[in-house]
């Protein structure tokens, strides 16, 4: 038994975090993951290693200092908060909005108001907007009696973040159409690629999607599906994704499946009406990411990922492998494989939590920004 609650471990940490700022890294923009990382750490059982693990995170890359407010925005007024979507140089005033919010009424009454404001631009930073938002919303209702102080601002920052790297992609989404999600996957056209994919190669795409063959129309593939059965679909499928593609740089997949399974975490506290529009920018953004960071189907539904995991670990131990190993993504993915495990058991979760902590290099190797083996930075 852990001596230390999942609660008293989350805050914590959300304690020896507060002073870091949204993204971290000379040169580039990655998402901080601290918080994250830590409450995924404690829900899979490991409260014990999270002041540890909290300690090596920020020991492995230099963070950005937290913005500073300058220009309140007015929840109330469209005009005022609508402009500054997607400006980070408005983090600090969108962090000050939603603490006010969450002062003056229930985190739930907050993330419902905000929700389709936001749900557009689902692609922020990756999707970690969504996902530190999800982390966030969980450890509110996992935890024990009042949200703490740290709690709320906590998701204060989850839904800042999600704002100021606010990204719209291209064309509307709609489930209107007779596909399945494995047969969208197996539809989408990829474009073959002269020389290796890199970030940028993968900012190009992104930048020109509705160019590329197929993107349009993929987005009214999807035919409708109950929520909780078509999240445990776009799961599986990306945890099948992942697996294929060991040729690609392995971070921007895995949030193939740790989005719709942020999702998840959301749905109970989000109405009937807005689970049908979630699930399809959902399908947006995974079009996105596999014309974005794959060239072909290359293993995709196939069992050549055996070969790569012969011998899976016993599953109680994946989470305190995930532990050890430390890298932020590494710890995330591992919690959500599970989770989704448990609700499908298909051996490709377990698989893909595994491949991951053999693709990515340990957090004490220089792997603290998600590196993979190569050591190069992730665009993530």
């Amino acid at each position: 038994m852990p001596s230390i609650s999942y609660s008293d471990a989350v805050n914590e940490a959300l304690e020896q975090l507060d002073d870091l700022g949204y993204e971290r890294g000379q040169g580039v923009d990655l998402a901080n993951h601290g918080p994250m990382g830590a409450e995924a750490l404690a829900l899979l059982g490991q409260e014990d290693e999270v002041a540890r693990w909290v300690r090596r995170y920020r020991a492995a890359m230099e963070h950005h200092e937290p913005p500073a407010a300058r220009f309140a925005l007015d929840p109330a007024d469209e005009s005022s908060w609508r402009p500054a979507l997607g400006s980070f140089d408005r983090a600090g005033d969108w962090e000050h909005l939603f603490v006010r919010e969450l002062a003056g009424a229930h985190w739930r009454e907050v993330l419902v108001r905000w929700w389709p404001r936001l749900l557009p631009g689902l692609f922020a930073g990756l999707t970690h907007g969504l996902i530190r938002t999800a982390h966030a919303v969980r450890g509110l209702y996992a935890a024990a009696g009042e949200p703490t102080r740290l709690q709320l601002r906590e998701l204060a920052r989850g839904l800042a973040y999600w704002a100021a790297r606010y990204t719209e992609l291209p064309g509307r989404p709609r489930l209107r159409g007779s596909y399945d999600l494995p047969a969208a996957v197996a539809a989408l056209p990829r474009v073959a690629q002269d020389g290796p994919m890199g970030p940028g190669t993968a900012r190009r795409r992104l930048d020109g999607l509705d160019g590329l063959p197929g993107y349009n129309e993929s987005l009214e593939w999807l035919a409708p599906e109950q929520a909780p059965r078509l999240l445990s679909e776009m799961t599986v499928q990306f945890a099948d994704v992942f697996l294929g593609h060991p040729e690609v740089y392995p971070v921007p997949l895995i949030h193939g499946v740790t989005a719709p399974a942020a999702v998840r975490i959301l749905l109970p506290h989000l109405p009937h009406g807005l689970h049908e529009p979630t699930l399809a920018q959902l399908w947006q953004v995974h079009a996105a990411f596999l014309l974005a960071f794959t060239t072909d189907r290359r293993d995709e539904g196939t069992a050549a990922w055996r070969s790569e995991v012969p011998d899976l670990p016993p599953m109680d131990e994946l989470g305190a492998r995930a532990a050890e190993h430390g890298d932020e993504h590494v710890i995330k993915f591992t919690e959500a494989c599970l989770r989704e495990y448990a609700l499908l058991p298909d051996p490709r979760y377990p698989a893909a939590a595994f491949a991951a902590q053999r693709r990515i290099t340990r957090l004490d190797a220089g792997g603290g920004a998600g590196g993979a083996r190569s050591g190069r930075p992730s665009p993530a």
